[in-house]
């Protein structure tokens, strides 16, 4: 479990991809940052997940958001995996954990019996004050990409309630069009009855 939490100030860092770049929380500005921690690269869980962030990269894009995947390995080990599954998203190397270890992410996983340390799957969502604005704990990698977004889009919504203010009075001006065509047939009605008397 994260030791950061929802509403708490994101850990800043910066950390390289494979090509040297630097790539982190405060590095460049953006809406949204995704910050998405995967155990191991060229693994099936996280080859998974990272072939379905670069599918939706043009999604994240378009709703003004970065998505960063970190996990321990180099530059080679980075280099290699994307390459191997011509992956676009941008994944950087933690390889002391620091990082990990900051963000809560690091610490003792078992399988088949076995404890050992490694990177909890984990991913943030940061907004642009720095501020963690979602969590996903115990991600499971298919179908990630797509809850991640669909939860952009419900903070993104937060921001904008104006919207509902505005549908009352559209309501009553539409009353009001409808019922003004029934006072104008009721005026010749009456205009009949008097020339008939």
């Amino acid at each position: 479990m994260s030791s950061v939490r929802e509403g708490a100030k994101a850990p800043k860092f910066r950390l390289c991809d494979k090509d040297g770049k630097e790539h982190g929380v405060g590095v460049t500005k953006a809406n949204y940052t995704v910050l998405y921690f995967y155990p191991k690269d060229d693994t099936p869980g996280c080859t998974i997940e990272a072939q379905e962030f670069s599918a939706a990269l043009k999604d994240f894009t378009r709703r003004g958001a970065q998505v960063i995947g970190i996990s321990g390995g180099d530059q080679k080990t980075k280099e290699k995996f994307c390459s191997k599954f011509k992956l676009s998203v941008r994944l950087v190397s933690d390889s002391d954990f620091e990082v990990s270890r900051s963000y809560g992410v690091y610490g003792d996983k078992k399988f088949m019996g076995r404890t050992y340390k490694g990177i909890h799957r984990t991913t943030f969502v940061i907004d642009e004050s720095g501020k963690v604005a979602k969590v996903f704990g115990s991600v499971k990698p298919e179908g990630h990409a797509q809850e991640v977004l669909s939860a952009l889009d419900e903070l993104s919504g937060k921001t904008k309630p104006t919207k509902r203010a505005t549908a009352k009075p559209a309501s009553k001006v539409k009353a009001k069009k409808a019922s003004a065509p029934q006072k104008a047939k009721s005026k010749p009605a009456t205009k009949a009855s008097r020339r008939s008397k």
